[in-house]
């Protein structure tokens, strides 16, 4: 998470099994936040703060904010794509995705 409210790398593609892990080095809070309509069927929805739903993310914000110099991760079990974003600067198009093979 970057300081220009954007995900580096915007994209990004693993292997099933494998974990991402992102590092908040701007100096603002962000969140990770999947666009639940978004993900693979079947798959575990994610988010900062380990919310179950996106609903429920975006109403409790502030419990999901990552800190500067933190960090958030998600092991993804389920191949697909995981479209991901920043509830606070999704305005700012501070979207990504995780490509799951």
């Amino acid at each position: 998470m970057t300081g220009d409210f954007g995900f580096d790398p915007e994209m990004t593609t693993i292997e099933t099994g494998q974990t991402v892990t992102w590092v908040n080095s701007s100096d603002v809070d962000h969140t990770i936040t999947a666009y639940e309509a978004e993900i693979p069927d079947g798959a575990t929805y994610f988010a900062s703060g380990g919310f179950e739903s996106e609903r429920a993310a975006r109403e409790r914000l502030s419990e999901g904010l990552v800190p500067p110099d933190s960090e958030y991760e998600h092991t993804f079990e389920t191949a697909g794509t995981y479209e991901y974003y920043c509830v606070p600067h999704e305005s700012s198009e501070m979207v990504g995705t995780v490509r799951v093979e």
